[in-house]
């Protein structure tokens, strides 16, 4: 059974796992050994004052209660009246189960219950996986794209995707 919910304070641990794992699988191959191996390890860490700043909503999807995907919005800072997907993240030991449409799924709901008519969100060019998961989740590339730095003064190339909540 697939429940999705708010994260709660002692949730910060399995929302970094997940950040930590499904990053490392999807974006550890574009950087240095060294810098992916800190970036992992920082993913893990940053949960639990991420739920207390209380700045967004996290949801935490769970199968059969235990933890696999996690998803955090916002009011976009750049697209006024937009809301922005910045996090969503599925454990790899949930993917292709159907977890993480489940948790897109309710999170636009939320979104929507929330007053919000469109959601956009910023993926790594260079990952077909997460390109083909948001287009079957009905969103479309908006035609933006940019470089990101994740911290290791490298730049790699997002594109923009968007949909309506």
């Amino acid at each position: 059974m697939i429940e999705v919910r708010p994260a709660r304070p002692e949730d910060g641990d399995a929302l970094g796992e997940i950040h930590a794992a499904s990053w490392e699988a999807s974006h550890a191959p574009f950087f240095p050994k060294e810098f992916a191996a800190q970036a992992v390890a920082s993913r893990r860490t940053r949960w639990h004052e991420r739920i207390a700043d209380g700045t967004g909503t996290i949801l935490l999807a769970e199968l059969d209660g235990r933890p696999l995907a996690l998803s955090l919005t916002r009011p976009s800072p750049t697209r006024p009246g937009l809301a922005e997907l910045f996090a969503f993240y599925c454990h790899p030991d949930g993917w292709g189960g159907g977890i993480a449409a489940t948790l897109m799924t309710d999170t636009l709901r939320r979104l929507r219950d929330d007053g919000f008519a469109r959601v956009h969100l910023w993926t790594l060019r260079d990952t077909p996986q997460s390109r083909r998961f948001y287009t079957k989740c009905g969103f479309v590339e908006s035609g933006a794209a940019r470089p990101f730095d994740y911290g290791d003064g490298n730049s790699v190339d997002q594109v923009e995707y968007e949909r309506s909540c």
